[in-house]
Formats: C-alpha cells, structure tokens, sequence
C-alpha cells in the first residue's frame, strides 16, 4: 500500500510518542540507524513542537526547542536552526544542544530517572563534543543551513552562546564533502579568520581550534587561502601561550607551507620543551620538501619527542631515500615511540608491513600513535585491515571500523560490511558509521 508523504509524518510522530494508533501502520525502521527518541512530554505531537519554534512567547520557544533536543529526531534539525540565533540566550542554548544531540553518535538524554526516584540530569556540550573528534558524530547528513546558523550565533554578544556555537560548529562542520565541503570551506573561512583578530582570549582560542579541526586536510581539498592562512600565522605572535600553540596546531593540519619560515623561527628559538615539539610537529605535518635538512638535524636529539616527530616529518615527504638515514638513527634507539614512528616511515617510504603498527592497537602506552598511524597508511591498503577485523578482541575490531572511517578509503567497503554483522554492538555501530563516512562511488 502507497503511503502519502501528509500521512508519513502523521505515523512518524505517533512513532515519535510511542503510541500506536488502531489500524495504522508504523513505518519501518531504518536498520541501518537507530529509532528516533520520544518527545518528552506525551500531549504534544511533533508537529506542534515544531509549529511552536516560531511562537512569539519565549517559554513556548524554549520548551519546545528542549522537547527536540530530547527527541533527537533529524527531521527537526532544520526548523531548529531559527533558534539558534534567537533574541533570548537560553533559546540559543537549547537550540545549539538540540542541533548537537541530533547527530551525535550516542545520543545523550537530558533527563532520566535512575532506580525511579532520583532524576539525573546529562548536559549536552559542544566543548565536550568536540573534544570527541570525528567519531562523535553519527552518519547523518548536517544540513548547510544548521551550519551557517551556527556560525552565525558565534558572533553573538553573549561569550557563552558564542563559544558553544562554534564548538557546534567546528563538531558538524567536518561532515560535508565533495562539492558541500568546498562550499562550506570558502564561506567559513574569512569568517573564522576574522575571529582570530577578538580581544576574549577564549574566542580566538576557540576559532583556531574550529580552523584546525575544519581545513583539516584532505585530499581534494583546494589550497588553504592565504586570507586564512596568514590569519592563523598571526597566532603564534600571541601573547598567550595556549594560543600559540593552538595556531602552530591548526597550521600543520591544514598544511599551510607559507607559515614554515615563522614555525622554524619558534623552533629555534625556544630549541626544547613542549613548544619546541609543537612547532617541528607543525613542520612535520606540513610535510613540505624544504624542511628536510631541518628534520633530518633533529634525528639525533636527545629529546625522544623530537626525533620521534623528525621521523614522522621525513616519512611524510614521501621520499624513499630518507629511509636509510631513519634506519641509521634508529640504531640504538630504546624508545617504543619513536621505534613505531620507524615503522610508520618504513611503511610510508618502503611499502613494509603494517604489522608491526597493527599489533601495537593492543598496547594502552601506544594506542593513540598507532592508530594515528594506521589512519594515514590505510588508503589504497584497506586490505592489510582484513586480518584484524578478525581479531578475537572486539576493541581491536572497533579500531578497525573506526580507522577505516576516518582513512575515508571507499576500497574499504568489503571489510566494513562484514564488520556490520558483527556480534559486538559497539563494532556493528562503529562500522555503520564508518560506512556512512566513505566516499560515493562515482
């Protein structure tokens, strides 16, 4: 039987509510994403909750922007974004934790009751989110129009909404690709840059962050704009340390190759410590030819930090015959970081096995680096990932769903696919959302 697109939303929120309509059938779920909650309060549909975001009565506002942030339901996400830059702050609020809420991978309820008598109360926070990476969000699509919404609310007056908006904002805004992303991409960054020039301290914090996390590179990412880039080079003159390492940061994510000349002044300049490691990482990440003589001076420092960061720098210059210099250096060498930095230059460099990275998921002191690792070898060899999706430590699988999403390899599908039918709830999930993050086909 034909049903009506009128007649699909009237289902979806008896759905929605939990209640079953005599001889109305409910729609099927969709197995590849969870059921959408229900709305909090029993007497008020859907679409009255909606219809209610455009009232003139604030409480009537906010009360129904906190029913859909409870809801989580994607449908709303777009009648939302009018609230996220509504005349009352706590509107705002609401509006941003609901948007939130709706794609993040685990969906956090507001209220509930524990053992039926206390209620515990969950807050949503962009912070908080961000903080999770990549893999917090879900695999829905984020609409462009939540998006602007949100940047535009991180210029509001009140620092609160402006620092939870733009941490919304730099959490959903690595959703988009392709044609979306360089879209998104032209219009943020001027933006953004702009911030970076903000007397709060907490603002131009927050927007190097965001810049970082967006213009992140990919591949078929255009050339940073030097309106931004230069932008994020004025950060490491900041007075606040923080600050100057948020910028040296973000300037190795996105690859910015004009902003070498300043991160090697710093290097030099302070020669040791946590800010002499941020900036050569920066370098390292930029992955310019000009910096190996800079790199490969660092091989022998006495810093295991350092000469773990030039190893990685030379392995991401591509060039094979760096590799005998790295061998040479790692003679001796008793650190296990800077040994699997070795691995990931000689699978980098001279195509070796993966295996010795692989094997390293399980160690608590290394995880992080091999994954890291394994994140930018996976393209184009998805098919080393096999042998641990078969691994019997179910969080060994988790990482290899989670590392084959995040490579964005579309070679990768096989793997994930058998992953999704995996026994382990968390596996099958991360799969699925690993899925949703690869590429279309062309």
């Amino acid at each position: 039987m034909g049903v009506s697109r009128a007649f699909c939303a009237g289902t979806i929120c008896i759905v929605l509510l939990g209640i079953m309509a005599p001889g109305v059938l409910a729609l099927p779920a969709d197995p590849a994403l969870p059921a959408p909650p229900a709305l909090p309060n029993p007497q008020v549909t859907f679409e009255q909750a909606t219809h209610d975001l455009t009232s003139s009565d604030t409480g009537t506002r906010l009360r129904a922007a906190q029913m859909l942030k409870a809801a989580a339901y994607p449908e709303a996400a777009v009648p939302l974004a009018a609230l996220v830059t509504d005349a009352v702050d706590e509107v705002q609020l609401e509006a941003i934790a609901a948007e939130l809420n709706i794609f993040l991978a685990e969906k956090i309820v507001p209220r509930r009751k524990v053992g039926l008598v206390i209620e515990k109360r969950n807050t949503i926070a962009a912070a908080a989110a961000y903080a999770a990476g990549p893999l917090a969000l879900g695999p829905r699509h984020v609409p462009m129009k939540v998006l602007t919404a949100l940047r535009a609310a991180a210029r509001d007056e009140t620092p609160r909404v402006a620092l939870e908006a733009l941490y919304a904002f730099g959490t959903l805004s690595i959703e988009p690709a392709g044609a979306a992303r360089r879209t998104l991409l032209a219009a943020s960054g001027p933006d953004l840059a702009s911030m970076l020039g903000a007397p709060d301290p907490a603002l131009r914090f927050t927007a190097l962050r965001v810049l970082g996390r967006l213009f992140e590179w990919r591949r078929e990412d255009p050339p940073v704009d030097p309106l931004v880039g230069d932008a994020v080079i004025t950060g490491l003159n900041d007075s606040d340390g923080a600050i100057r390492a948020a910028a040296m940061q973000t300037l190795g994510a996105m690859r910015y190759a004009r902003a070498l000349q300043g991160l090697s002044d710093l290097f030099q300049h302070f020669e040791k410590g946590e800010a002499a490691e941020a900036a050569l990482d920066a370098i390292a990440h930029i992955g310019d030819p000009s910096s190996a003589p800079l790199l490969a001076s660092q091989l022998a420092s006495k810093s295991a930090a350092i000469r773990g960061i030039a190893i990685e720098g030379l392995a991401r210059l591509g060039d094979p015959s760096k590799m005998p210099e790295i061998e040479a250096a790692l003679k001796g060498e008793r650190s296990d970081a800077v040994l699997l930095a070795g691995s990931f230059a000689a699978a980098s460099l001279s195509g070796a096995s993966l295996t010795p990275i692989g094997d390293v998921l399980t160690n608590s002191k290394l995880h992080d680096q091999a994954r890291r690792y394994l994140i930018a070898l996976a393209p184009g060899r998805s098919a080393a990932f096999a042998h641990y999706a078969q691994d019997p430590d179910s969080r060994v699988r988790t990482d290899v769903a989670e590392i084959l999403g995040l490579a964005g390899d579309p070679a990768a599908r096989p793997i994930l696919d058998a992953l999704v039918k995996d026994a382990s709830p968390p596996v099958a999930e991360a799969a699925a959302r690993a899925i949703a993050r690869l590429p279309l086909p062309r």
